[in-house]
């Protein structure tokens, strides 16, 4: 692959596996994102991981040494309580999630309800105390007549012992029970995320790159969208996946440091 010899106007950047892993900030990425800052290039944070706010993942980049402010951090269950402000505000929901994402819907004005004949959106997400009763409303709400969404739908989330299921388990088991796929996925590659990130940065689609450690979404989604891509291997992705992929980034990197060739 060719160095990335060209500068963006925007950089949108994956956050585990990419800028950091676990506690650990990943090599060259600090000093990645302040020299494209400095250089005048928008940057964003993009997570599918709905178990923190877009404040809580600002301070911990700002603790890991980059500072960062809520508006630079966009992810799956923001993007996901915008979608339904904007398709059926104050709608009754079932959330199978973790308290962030409740939070966000609570304070969006939807009303949460476990009556299957009130639920008019069933809303899968990454949840670590999801268990049969929660299968067992979201059944009967589908079966009555729910709507089907999800904030993402990655398999696993990695972390530095390994992965953690994430919500793609959860619409697994939704899906098996009743036969009904879910219907409208926000996270990435969704373009409804898409949308989210090229009307915060103001740019079109052709002048920003995507940097992520995943090729099923954060390459795909780039690729689809119009946007250069770059995957990352210090996370999901490893030379040997990449060779057997049908997915080809625009440009593959050891680290993120690799994206400044133009500086040279």
């Amino acid at each position: 692959m060719a160095p990335v010899n060209r500068r963006f106007g925007g950089y949108i950047f994956d956050l585990d596996g990419t800028v950091y892993l676990g506690e650990k900030l990943l090599p060259g990425a600090r000093e990645t994102v302040g020299v494209l800052r400095a250089a005048g290039s928008r940057v964003v944070f993009l997570s599918n991981k709905p178990l923190q706010t877009r404040g809580d993942y600002a301070e911990k980049l700002t603790g890991l040494g980059i500072r960062t402010s809520a508006e630079e951090v966009i992810n799956s269950s923001w993007v996901l309580t915008q979608w339904l402000v904007h398709k059926a505000a104050g709608a009754s929901l079932f959330v199978i999630g973790e308290p962030p994402l409740l939070t966000e819907l609570l304070e969006a004005g939807f009303r949460f309800t476990e009556q299957a004949d009130e639920i008019e959106f069933v809303v899968a997400s990454f949840d670590r105390a999801f268990d049969y009763h929660k299968l067992q409303i979201a059944f009967d709400a589908i079966r009555a007549g729910a709507r089907f969404i999800a904030t993402n739908a990655d398999r696993y989330c990695p972390v530095p012992d390994g992965g953690l299921p994430d919500a793609g388990a959860v619409i697994g088991a939704i899906e098996g029970c009743t036969a009904k796929p879910v219907e409208v996925v926000v996270g990435k590659p969704s373009p409804i995320t898409v949308n989210a990130l090229l009307n915060h940065l103001q740019l079109a689609a052709e002048e920003c790159i995507i940097i992520g450690d995943r090729l099923e979404t954060d390459i795909r989604m780039g690729q689809e969208s119009g946007m250069a891509t770059a995957v990352v291997l210090t996370g999901v992705t490893t030379p040997a996946l990449l060779a057997h992929s049908s997915i080809r980034p625009d440009y593959v990197l050891e680290q993120l440091s690799d994206l400044l060739g133009w500086c040279s």
